[in-house]
């Protein structure tokens, strides 16, 4: 550190000078007689970037011998059992130039850590992400409308999750496609059966010759019922439109619905007449609820006219109405020949029917059942 050392004994005589400069020389400064009371001076001079010290030296308790105190204040020499004093002088410059190495050194470390650290973060992103664009990836492609491309990255909990509901997103969509396809399908064939009906009626008209008055007053009925046939088919799907917007239009108002029921088994009574059906309506209580009266009514009409139709001869219809502090139940049944427990299920898809031939014989249209579940979900109840 290019310091230098130098001893001064009792006498203020420098016994030791490691620069070997003032040896045997008297040196009394200061910070020498300061020493010499006991008392140890240093400092650090940074304008020059020295460092001094000045320290004294005890004598051993052993070694001391006695001092008059009269000759040892007369000698100028001190009692406070001080043998001599050490200084030391050290440059600090050579320290100052370590420490800025030390210091350029640690930055240039730093730097390389971060680095590292930064390459390793980037590394590790790329691994920790890699699942979730591979789910990217196979997402687009669903998207593209490849609906058969699975979605199964399962590397992490959140892309399981995710992966089971696009998933089952997706095996909605593909139902709800099948439907749509099924719908459009059915819509056409029923469509096309009552204009067909027709077509053959008028060309076997036309083919006549001197047809009597009778046939063709019975054609040109058949004609204008398979005319009403399509009306109400057309009538049904503009029915299920106006449901399936996003946000039907709903005229709630406070409905008696035992009046409403009463409405509808008078007006459909003279049905059941024709078939020697009888209607039993029981009602436990009078009820009044919030509801659209007008699509209600539609919807038990439904219910009520299909027990009739799909009865037997003779055949018995029970209507009940029920409540409780929340909810009225309304409940229809009939001894006709049943649905069949595997077709349950079905009887609310759009032109599905158990017995096809029997439905077009009483002049249903395949979408009453499917109208009156969208009514009743509309007013936050369920269908059983």
């Amino acid at each position: 550190m290019n310091g230098r050392i130098v001893l001064v004994d009792d006498s203020f005589k420098i016994l030791k000078d490691t620069f070997g400069l003032s040896r045997g020389k008297t040196l009394v400064v200061s910070d020498v007689l300061k020493a010499f009371d006991g008392e140890t001076s240093s400092y650090l001079n940074q304008k020059k970037k020295y460092f001094y010290v000045a320290q004294p030296i005890q004598a051993k308790s052993t070694d001391a011998a006695p001092i008059d105190s009269d000759v040892a204040a007369g000698n100028g020499k001190n009692t406070a059992g001080v043998q001599g004093v050490l200084l030391l002088m050290a440059s600090t410059e050579n320290s100052a130039l370590l420490q800025e190495k030390i210091v350029q050194k640690t930055g240039f470390l730093q730097l390389v850590m971060f680095c590292f650290i930064l390459i390793a973060d980037l590394l590790a992103a790329a691994c920790l992400l890699k699942p979730f664009r591979r789910l990217q990836q196979q997402l687009d492609m669903v998207a593209e409308g490849n609906l058969d491309q699975d979605i199964d990255v399962k590397t992490y909990r959140e892309t399981r999750d995710i992966s089971e509901a696009v998933m089952q997103t997706i095996r909605k969509l593909k139902n709800l496609d099948q439907s749509r396809q099924e719908f459009v399908s059915n819509v056409s064939h029923e469509l096309k059966t009552p204009l067909t009906s027709i077509r053959v009626l008028a060309d076997s008209l036309m083919g006549m010759e001197n047809a009597p008055a009778e046939l063709y007053q019975e054609f040109m009925q058949d004609i204008s019922a398979e005319i009403d046939r399509e009306g109400k088919i057309i009538d049904d799907l503009l029915t299920l439109v106006k449901m399936d917007k996003s946000s039907p239009d709903l005229n709630i108002a406070q409905t008696s619905i035992n009046g409403l029921l009463e409405q509808i088994l008078k007006r459909l009574t003279p049905i059941a007449k024709r078939r020697n059906i009888e209607i039993t309506y029981e009602s436990k209580r009078e009820v009044s609820a919030d509801v659209d009266e007008v699509k209600l009514s539609l919807a038990l009409s439904n219910l009520v006219e299909n027990a009739i139709k799909y009865n037997r001869e003779e055949g018995k219809v029970w209507v009940t109405l029920d409540a409780d502090h929340k909810f009225f139940y309304v409940k229809v049944e009939d001894n006709g020949v049943g649905i069949p427990k595997e077709f349950q299920e079905r009887v609310f898809e759009r032109f599905y029917r158990v017995d096809k031939a029997r439905s077009r014989e009483t002049g249903g249209t395949g979408l009453g059942l499917a109208i009156t579940k969208n009514i009743i979900l509309l007013h936050q109840a369920r269908s059983a």
